[in-house]
């Protein structure tokens, strides 16, 4: 099969295309074509550092998330999955490939009318935008701020806490990515590149975090007595790190998402069927095939990119009978 190597850590050059022998099913897996991939802004950190939540020994095929239809199904794994259109993680490696062997328990079936680069948009930003908005549980009438907002969880942040009734501020880099949130339904959206981003948003009740670092710490500011700050993302390479005693002098809640087996599975089919319903759209920014793996990990290192980043494998397989 075809696939991309990393047989060491450093810049998306060391992304190669080549081949590996495919994998068989083994007891309560199942053997998963892959149609697309998911790269992850983790994934690009592991890539350069081999830091982050994958253990993996080089050489490797990276890839943590995968989105296609079940060939083949191994010992102990249930014959009803073969031939249904799934979306799984893989455990942080072998996910650039055409074939990949996962776990059956681990596997989401996708929602009929739901397209399959849709469902893998949601499989981890999905469950994790869920999570967050559970964690800070804003009611109708407050106003939520939503950094990187027009990233693959930011802009599902943006969606959710609009149909939980909040007002909606959106803060995103550069002047593309505001009018993406404003399109999504965010009530304003600032630039928070600017210097003054911060009195353009105001006081706020919540604050959801991907950013991390100063643009995390300045978000903090702007809550009073009540609030509550949820830190799930470092897109700026560190995290906000506010310390526990500086909140609670401020009455402000650090909340974190519910991340137990069950939450996690929960919120991810819960992202999943919205979107089957129509409520929820994931935003698919940029598309690079396989072989381009290197050239999809420095668009998103670049911050030119906007929501999800897939790499398209293959063609829908025919089951094996």
């Amino acid at each position: 099969m075809r696939a991309i190597w990393l047989k060491q850590f450093g810049d998306p050059s060391v992304l190669v295309p080549g081949t590996a022998p495919d994998p068989v099913p083994g007891a309560g897996e199942v053997l998963v074509a892959v149609e697309f991939a998911n790269i992850t802004f983790v994934e690009t950190q592991f890539r350069a550092t081999g830091a982050g939540p994958f253990r993996a020994e080089l050489p490797m095929i990276p890839g943590n998330g995968v989105a296609g239809t079940v060939t083949a199904v191994g010992p102990g794994a249930d014959p009803a999955l073969l031939g249904r259109r799934v979306v799984t993680g893989t455990g942080g490696s072998g996910g650039y490939a055409e074939l990949a062997a996962v776990p059956a328990a681990g596997v989401f079936e996708v929602p009929d009318g739901l397209a399959l680069d849709d469902a893998l948009a949601l499989l981890a930003d999905g469950r994790t935008a869920v999570l967050q908005l559970r964690a800070v549980r804003p009611v109708a009438g407050e106003r939520v701020l939503v950094e990187a907002a027009a990233g693959g969880v930011g802009s599902l942040l943006v969606q959710l806490a609009k149909a939980a009734g909040a007002e909606v501020v959106a803060a995103a880099g550069g002047p593309r990515k505001p009018a993406l949130a404003r399109e999504l339904g965010a009530d304003l959206a600032v630039d928070y590149r600017e210097a003054d981003w911060t009195a353009a948003v105001g006081a706020v009740d919540a604050v959801f975090d991907g950013v991390g670092g100063a643009i995390g710490r300045a978000a903090f500011e702007l809550l009073g007595p009540g609030g509550r700050m949820v830190s799930y993302g470092l897109a700026s390479g560190e995290w906000a790190a506010i310390p526990a005693e500086t909140a609670a002098a401020r009455g402000v809640a650090l909340v974190t998402g519910d991340r137990t087996p069950d939450a996690l599975r929960d919120a991810t089919e819960y992202a999943l069927a919205e979107a089957a319903a129509g409520r929820l759209r994931p935003v698919i920014g940029q598309r690079f095939p396989l072989a381009e793996a290197a050239a999809a990990h420095a668009a998103i290192e670049s911050r030119a990119t906007v929501g999800k980043t897939l790499l398209e494998v293959g063609t829908p397989p025919r089951p094996k009978r």
